[in-house]
């Protein structure tokens, strides 16, 4: 976002959106494998990546027409701050504390003000979605209990 960059490298998603005929999982295994995955304290990301490499699954969309959120919001799972904006709040709290210990880095300091102007905005979306209360605010105190899990 804040580079020139145009960022079209990345992982490509598979081509068709049927799932194939060599997968051996039905729609409600997957659920159940999901929801076990979730118990363990796995991530909605996590649980994507575990099913793609030990299990196979190239798209659990494909397999269950749901999102693996989705599923994990159905089962009532899904985590009370959002995965990205806690993935935020964690980059926050370790560029605060190695700031703290060199105090003249200043590529830090502006990576700090933009992972700060990051998390406004993911906040004001998910206010908008209702994913999180309106009450709710980032306060950069509260961002090092991140930091420590």
């Amino acid at each position: 976002m804040h580079s020139r960059k145009k960022g079209k490298h990345g992982s490509k998603r598979p081509a068709k959106k049927t799932a194939p005929s060599w997968i051996r999982y039905s729609a409600k295994e997957l659920e159940l494998i999901i929801a076990k995955l979730a118990k363990e304290g796995k991530t909605g990301s996590q649980i994507g990546i575990l099913l793609r490499d030990a299990y196979g699954i190239p798209s659990v969309l494909a397999l269950c027409g749901k999102s693996v959120s989705a599923i994990l919001r159905e089962k009532k799972l899904l985590q009370d701050v959002p995965e990205d904006l806690s993935a935020l709040l964690k980059r926050y709290a370790s560029v605060k504390k190695h700031i703290e210990a060199n105090k003249h880095d200043e590529t830090a300091k502006r990576g700090l003000l933009l992972t700060q102007s990051k998390i406004g905005r993911l906040v004001k979306y998910y206010k908008r979605c209702g994913r999180i209360p309106e009450a709710w605010k980032f306060n950069p105190e509260s961002a090092e209990f991140f930091a420590a899990e």
